[in-house]
C-alpha cells in the first residue's frame, strides 16, 4: 500500500534544513529497522524564488502507523523543521506506479499509459 506524506516547513528553519539534508536523504534511502520504502520524493519550492519549503513523499508500507513511526523518526520532524505534516493513503491512478488494468478506490479506470513491469 502507499501513503503520501507532505509536510510544510516551519519559517526560518532554512538553514537547519540545509544542516541536516544529508542525513535525511540517506535515512529515505535506507530506512534501518522501519519497515517502509520511500517510493518518490523530494522537496517542494516556494514560487518566488524556489527555496525548499517543505517535502513530499510517496511511501510504500503495510500501515499507516509504520509510515507515522518511520516520519516521526525523521531528521526533520525531530529537529522541529516541519510546520505540519499529513500522512494520508495514496493510490496511484496514473503513472509507473499504477496497476496496469486496475480500478481506482473511486470506480473509474486506471489511465496509466506505463504499467509497471510483471
Amino acid at each position: 500500500m502507499y501513503f503520501a506524506v507532505w509536510a510544510s516547513d516551519e519559517t526560518g528553519m532554512g538553514e537547519t534544513r540545509q544542516k541536516l539534508r544529508p542525513a535525511h536523504r540517506a535515512r529515505l534511502r535506507d530506512p534501518g529497522d522501519h519497515p517502509v520504502r520511500v517510493v518518490l520524493g523530494g522537496p517542494t519550492l516556494t514560487e518566488s524564488d524556489g527555496e525548499m519549503n517543505g517535502s513530499l513523499l510517496i511511501i510504500e508500507a503495510d500501515s499507516i502507523a509504520s509510515v507515522r513511526a518511520f516520519v516521526a523518526d525523521d531528521p526533520y520532524v525531530r529537529a522541529g523543521v516541519y510546520a505540519s505534516c499529513e500522512i494520508r493513503p495514496w493510490h496511484c491512478g496514473l503513472g509507473s506506479l499504477a496497476v496496469s488494468n486496475s480500478e481506482s478506490p473511486s470506480g473509474s479506470p486506471n489511465l496509466s499509459p506505463n504499467p509497471p513491469p510483471r
